[in-house]
C-alpha cells in the first residue's frame, strides 16, 4: 500500500496547469486535507498556493528574492521537482507543554533554475502537516552564486477570504511590546509575526517562521487587499542577509486549524526545528521562582545603588528564605552588578557582569541559597549593548558556573534599531533587535551558556521560532507586553491582553509573563486589570518552564490561601489540552504534570463575564479526584468599586471524575484555577 501511495504521489507531482500547460508540483498532508501546489507563470515567476478540503486558503503567492549585487531571482525560472516523501516520528521533549510530539509530514522539494546563462538555482522545500505547513529556501553551493546578499524576499501570503486579524505593528520603537489590534484582515499594515487570522469560513490561520538561525527576522507588509509580503529586518547595508552558500533560510510557517484551540495544540513550529544539539540536558531545571524585581517596577526599590537599592544582602537573603520555605527553586536578583547608576537605557557601556555592588555579596549569597536548596537566578541586563556584553559574556558565565547559578535572565532594553552589535569592521554599530547580527548574538549567548550548563531567559529578545528544540537551555523569553506594564503602563494591560497572547505570541513559544500579582493597586491607572482568580489561572494558560511568583513577598504572606495554588501548580507538563477558546475572548486549558497524575486547569476571560463548560474527560477514567477550586467570588470584577472587587475569590473543594462536566463562571476580567488530585478508584 505504501509503495502504491508513493507511485501515485510521484504521478501527481507533474500536472498540466490549465491552458498554459505549465508544470505544477503538488503535495498533500498525511490525511490529505491540505494541498500545496507550486508552479511558474508564463514569465517563469514562481508561486505556491494552499487549499484545505478543496477550498483555497492561500491564493497564488510569489516566491523569490531581490539580491543587492546581482539580478533578482524572481522570473525566468524553470521548475523541476522530486517525488513527495513521507516522514513520521515521535520525539520526546526534555521539558515542555507536552512530553511526546509526533512529527508527521509529507515533504516536497522543488528546484528553480534560471533559463539564462548563469543558471543560478535554489530549492524550495515544503513540509506539509495536517495542521499546517512550513517552507524554506535552500541555496546550494554553486559557482554562479557563492555569496548570497538578500535585499528582500518576495515571499507572499495571499489570504483567500475575508476575516479578522490580530496583530501588533512592526518597525515601532518599543519592539514587540504593544497591545494587539483586532481588525479586518485588510486593516492590518506592517505587522510582526505571529499574526493570527480567523477567516469568515471559521478557519484559523497563524503566519510565523521557524528556525531563525543566522538570518534576518521576518515581518509582514500588506501590499494590497489581503496580500502580505515578507519584510526582512534591515542589516548593515542594503542587504538584510549576507550568507555564504550552501545554507537554508528559516521556515515560513502557516498553522491552519478549524478552531482557535487547534492553533495552541499545534507543534508545527517545534517540529520544523532540528533535534536537540546539546546532548544530555538534565541540568535544565523548570522551576518557579521569586525575585527582587516587582518592587523596582512599583518604584519602592531601585536597580541603581543608593538608599533604596533592591539587591542588598538583607533583601536577597529574605527572598532566599521565603523561596526555601515555600518550595520555590530560584530567586531572581536584578540590579546586583555595577552599571545601573546613571544612563543605562540603550547604552550599557558601564555594565560589569562580574563585579557586584558593595552591599551584595554574590559569593556568600550563592552559598547561602545552595545550603537552603535554592539557586540564584542570574541577571545580565545589557542596555541593548550586545557588543559590550560579548566582551564580558564568557567571564560572566564562568562566574555563574562556579557559583552554581544555573539560569540567567538577559535583557536588551533599547529602542528598536538601537541595539549595538559588532559591525563588519569589528567596531560597534547599531542594529535592529531582530537583525541577522542579533540572531547571531543570541545564538552565541545560548551556546556559551550551554557549555557551562546555564539556561537562558532573554527579555527584549529576538522572536521565538522554536529553537528551544535544538537548544533546550533556551527555556523561555519575553518578547511581548509583560506584566510590568500593569505596574506603570499608561495604560496598563487590559483584561483581553492575556487571552490575546495565548492565540498570538504564545504560538511561537513560552513567555516569561510573570503572573501572580495580589497587590492590585499600582502606578498604572487601572492597576492590575484582572481578578485574583485570573492571576492564578495564568500559571496554567500562559506557558513557561520558568514561572515567577512576581508579587511582593508581603502580599503572599498576607494571603496564604490563594498563594497555595501558586505553590502547588506544576511548571513542566506531560500533556496539554485546550478545552475551549476564542481569540481575545476566553480560553480554558488543562495540563497534566510531568511524570505525575495531577492535572491543572486554567480558564480566563476578557472584560466580559462568561459561563463556560469544562468537560473533564481528560482525567483518568475510573479515578476519583479532589478538585481544589479557586474561582471568582460573586462580587469579583477587574474594576473595583460599587461593591465589586478584584480580590473576591472563593476557594473550595469537591470530588469529581472524568465523566463529569464542570461549569466555570468567570467574572469580568476573571478566571478560574483548579488542581485535580487523584484519590483512588471511583465507586461503582
Amino acid at each position: 500500500m505504501r509503495s502504491l501511495l508513493m507511485i501515485l504521489a510521484f504521478l501527481a507531482v507533474w500536472t498540466p496547469a490549465l491552458a498554459q500547460d505549465r508544470p505544477v508540483a503538488s503535495v498533500s498532508s498525511p490525511n490529505g486535507a491540505l494541498v500545496v501546489s507550486v508552479t511558474t507563470d508564463g514569465d517563469g515567476r514562481p508561486s505556491y498556493a494552499v487549499s484545505r478540503l478543496g477550498r483555497t486558503v492561500i491564493e497564488p503567492s510569489k516566491l523569490g528574492f531581490i539580491l543587492t549585487d546581482a539580478a533578482k531571482l524572481e522570473r525566468g525560472l524553470e521548475l523541476t521537482a522530486q517525488a513527495p516523501t513521507d516522514y513520521d516520528e515521535t520525539w520526546e521533549q526534555p521539558w515542555g507543554e507536552r512530553r511526546f510530539i509526533r512529527n508527521h509530514y509529507r515533504e516536497l522539494r522543488v528546484t528553480f533554475t534560471e533559463r539564462a546563462d548563469l543558471r543560478r538555482t535554489f530549492d524550495v522545500v515544503f513540509r506539509v502537516y495536517d495542521d499546517g505547513l512550513g517552507f524554506r529556501y535552500e541555496f546550494p553551493e554553486q559557482d554562479s552564486l557563492r555569496t548570497v546578499r538578500i535585499g528582500s524576499e518576495l515571499t507572499e501570503f495571499n489570504i483567500a477570504e475575508d476575516g479578522e486579524a490580530w496583530w501588533i505593528p512592526a518597525w515601532e520603537w518599543n519592539r514587540e511590546e504593544y497591545l494587539y489590534h483586532r481588525t479586518p484582515i485588510e486593516g492590518a499594515g506592517s505587522t510582526q509575526t505571529p499574526m493570527t487570522l480567523r477567516l469568515n469560513s471559521g478557519l484559523h490561520v497563524s503566519i510565523h517562521e521557524a528556525a531563525l538561525v543566522n538570518y534576518s527576522g521576518m515581518n509582514l507588509r500588506r501590499s494590497e487587499g489581503r496580500r502580505f509580503v515578507a519584510d526582512l529586518t534591515p542589516g548593515f547595508t542594503n542587504a538584510a542577509v549576507e550568507r555564504e552558500a550552501p545554507f537554508p533560510t528559516p521556515w515560513r510557517t502557516l498553522q491552519i486549524t478549524d478552531t482557535a484551540g487547534g492553533l495552541v495544540e499545534s507543534s508545527l513550529i517545534l517540529n520544523l526545528n532540528e533535534p536537540n544539539a546539546l546532548g544530555d540536558v538534565s541540568w535544565v531545571r523548570p522551576m518557579k521562582y521569586v525575585g527582587v524585581w516587582w518592587e523596582m517596577h512599583l518604584d519602592t526599590k531601585t536597580w541603581a545603588s543608593g538608599p533604596r537599592h533592591g539587591a542588598t544582602n538583607e533583601n536577597v537573603r529574605r527572598h532566599i528564605d521565603f523561596a526555601a520555605e515555600h518550595g520555590f527553586g530560584g530567586v531572581l536578583v536584578e540590579g546586583w552588578n555595577v552599571g545601573w547608576d546613571g544612563n543605562w537605557f540603550g547604552n550599557g557601556w558601564d555594565y560589569s557582569f562580574t563585579e557586584s555592588y558593595p552591599d551584595f555579596d554574590i559569593e556568600a549569597l550563592s552559598a547561602y541559597a545552595s545550603e537552603r536548596g535554592v539557586q540564584i537566578i542570574g541577571h545580565h541586563e545589557t542596555g541593548g549593548n550586545a557588543y559590550h556584553y560579548e566582551q564580558q559574556m564568557e567571564a560572566g558565565f564562568d562566574l555563574y558556573e562556579r557559583l552554581g547559578i544555573g539560569a540567567v535572565k538577559t535583557g536588551y532594553v533599547a529602542d528598536a534599531g538601537g541595539a549595538r552589535v559588532t559591525g563588519p569592521d569589528g567596531q560597534p554599530t547599531f542594529a535592529w533587535h531582530e537583525s541577522q547580527a542579533m540572531a547571531r548574538h543570541h545564538m552565541a549567548v545560548v551556546t556559551e551558556a550551554a557549555e557551562r550548563r546555564i539556561a537562558v531567559n532573554p527579555h527584549e529578545p529576538i522572536k521565538d521560532t522554536g529553537l528551544r528544540r535544538t537548544y533546550p537551555n533556551w527555556v523561555t523569553r519575553e518578547g511581548a507586553r509583560g506584566m510590568e506594564f500593569s505596574a506603570w503602563g499608561q495604560p496598563g494591560n487590559p483584561p483581553e491582553h492575556e487571552v490575546n497572547l495565548i492565540f498570538t505570541r504564545l504560538l511561537a513559544g513560552p513567555m516569561d509573563y510573570t503572573p501572580g500579582i495580589f497587590g492590585m493597586v499600582t502606578r498604572s491607572p487601572d492597576g492590575i486589570a484582572t481578578t485574583w482568580a485570573k492571576q492564578l489561572a495564568l500559571y496554567v494558560t500562559i506557558y513557561s518552564p520558568l514561572q515567577m511568583a512576581a508579587d511582593l513577598l508581603d502580599n503572599y504572606e498576607a494571603n496564604p490561601a490563594p498563594f497555595q495554588f501558586i505553590k502547588d501548580v506544576a511548571v513542566d507538563w506531560d500533556e496539554t489540552r485546550v478545552l475551549n477558546g476564542e481569540i481575545g475572548d476566553y480560553v480554558t486549558i488543562a495540563r497534566r504534570e510531568r511524570e505525575g497524575r495531577e492535572w491543572f486547569l486554567g480558564s480566563i476571560t476578557d472584560e466580559h463575564p462568561r459561563v463556560l463548560s469544562a468537560d473533564l474527560s481528560f482525567l483518568e477514567p475510573g479515578v476519583r479526584y479532589r478538585a481544589e477550586i479557586y474561582r471568582d467570588g460573586p462580587d469579583a470584577d477587574w474594576r473595583d468599586g460599587n461593591g465589586r472587587s478584584r480580590t473576591d475569590i472563593v476557594i473550595e473543594q469537591r470530588e469529581v471524575t472524568s465523566a463529569e462536566t464542570l461549569t466555570l463562571a468567570l467574572a469580568p476580567g476573571g478566571g478560574q484555577a483548579i488542581r485535580f488530585v487523584p484519590l483512588g478508584r471511583a465507586r461503582r
